[in-house]
């Protein structure tokens, strides 16, 4: 049974549940990304030896890159049925199913066996953990997004989305930043013995504090209006594809630029790393890479979600993800160079700067793209099913660019750029959304003025 409708105290009380609600998706992306980033961090810097490590270096890479890649095949069914659940139960609820389920998936990794200590079930026991733990964030962006969307007034709607984005990025910086101590100082056997575990084990931390600020959040005027008119779906998940069918296409082709933070954190790590490779380049340096250039990401997001409330959300839609993508080919000849001044430059350029103008506007653009009644499942579907065919671009990477291959920067800036130029086709064809209502009784969701 839902809560009855909120009452407001006026003007203080609702920017006072705008702050909480952005808080909230901070808090939750953060715990998201935090377990994003340490993952794929150790599949590229530890996972190889530990889960794998009778294959040959190249397979152990591409079978270890793989297992990150997995995660992602339960996210769109998490998608269906925990943005079904979003839409139909509310947003607060299921933000805190998946947060819950998250972070113990996450625990329960840095307490794996290793294959030296149980064989096979190790690496099995680890695809396990990724599957569910992909089920269960595939609804936290989506959740968050929407509750924080919802509580905002239209005009500010891009600058408090952009905070869910923020904490993505506050997320890998904590989770970058909790490797280089360990990889830096930790004797490598020490390292891939147990110092891995220890980001892993950490996640509890973030897990009780977002729960108690989630706590604090209401839910959503919309879509308490929504059940007390009765207007919320039975099925929302059929509803979005009969109504909506046309957006989550486009948003799932604009969810490709997802490909420069893969590009950047997963197959740059890797590239630079693994000594298959050759590179060379020192784990403890390349791990402050992401770091940065997140730092220069956390200063620019809302300072981007800001402007796109002012110019609109397809101009750094287009911009963003085309620009970073051309920059790729010089991101990767710099890595494969050694060049650690040249590769930061770029990387905060690349990653810190052009991709985040995307990133930090995709949230609320997606949001304002479906209407209350399905909002949560359309953007939890677009979303987990881009982030799915993402995913795996790392082990492609390393199949058609392996150890010893020649001209590996022009082939993966190559593949990285028309991914990323699809994206922005696709945002190049979608309506602005910025500045207009958020509404419930359309099919579509009702556009900005011109």
């Amino acid at each position: 049974m839902h809560d009855a409708v909120p009452k407001r105290d006026g003007h203080a009380n609702t920017r006072s549940m705008s702050r909480r609600a952005a808080a909230s998706g901070w808090v939750g992306s953060a715990l998201e990304y935090f377990d994003f980033t340490i993952y794929a961090s150790a599949a590229a810097l530890v996972f190889p030896q530990v889960f794998f490590p009778d294959e040959s270096p190249a397979i152990a890479l591409i079978a270890s890159l793989a297992t990150y890649g997995v995660g992602y095949v339960a996210r769109p069914l998490g998608a269906f049925v925990l943005g079904n659940f979003g839409d139909k139960h509310g947003r607060k609820k299921v933000l805190v199913f998946a947060m819950l389920l998250m972070g113990v998936c996450t625990f329960a990794v840095g307490i794996l066996p290793t294959y030296a200590q149980v064989g096979m079930l190790a690496p099995i026991l680890l695809v396990a953990l990724r599957l569910i733990q992909g089920f269960a964030v595939a609804g936290e962006l989506g959740g968050a997004s929407a509750m924080i969307v919802e509580h905002a007034p239209r005009e500010k709607r891009g600058f408090y989305a952009s905070f869910s984005l923020q904490g993505t990025q506050a997320g890998s910086i904590l989770a970058s930043a909790s490797f280089i101590p360990l990889a830096g100082l930790l004797p490598s056997d020490a390292f891939e013995a147990w110092g891995w575990r220890i980001p892993f084990l950490l996640s509890v931390v973030v897990i009780i504090a977002g729960l108690v600020i989630r706590s604090r959040v209401a839910e959503t005027e919309v879509f308490l209006t929504e059940t007390a008119q009765q207007r919320v779906m039975r099925a929302p998940v059929l509803q979005v594809f009969r109504e909506n069918w046309r957006t989550i296409v486009r948003a799932v082709c604009m969810g490709f630029a997802n490909v420069i933070g893969t590009t950047v954190v997963v197959f740059g790590t890797a590239y630079a790393t693994q000594p298959a490779y050759g590179v060379n380049m020192s784990a403890s340096t390349y791990l402050w890479i992401p770091v940065i250039a997140n730092l220069v990401a956390i200063a620019l997001i809302p300072v981007f979600g800001r402007i796109s409330d002012r110019i609109g959300r397809r101009p750094f839609m287009i911009f963003g993800p085309l620009s970073a993508g051309v920059l790729s080919f010089a991101y990767l000849w710099a890595v494969s160079q050694n060049n650690v001044v040249l590769t930061v430059a770029l990387a905060i350029l690349m990653f810190g700067v052009l991709y985040q103008m995307w990133n930090a506007t995709f949230a609320s653009f997606f949001q304002e793209l479906f209407p209350t009644r399905t909002r949560v499942t359309g953007f939890a579907i677009s979303q987990n099913i881009a982030l799915l065919l993402v995913a795996f671009l790392p082990s492609l990477f390393t199949l058609v660019a392996p150890p010893g291959s020649a001209s590996i920067p022009l082939v993966i800036g190559g593949f990285t750029l028309v991914v990323a130029a699809i994206s922005s086709i696709a945002a190049f064809f979608s309506p602005e959304t910025a500045g207009g209502r958020i509404t419930s009784d359309t099919t579509e969701q009702e556009p900005a003025q011109a």
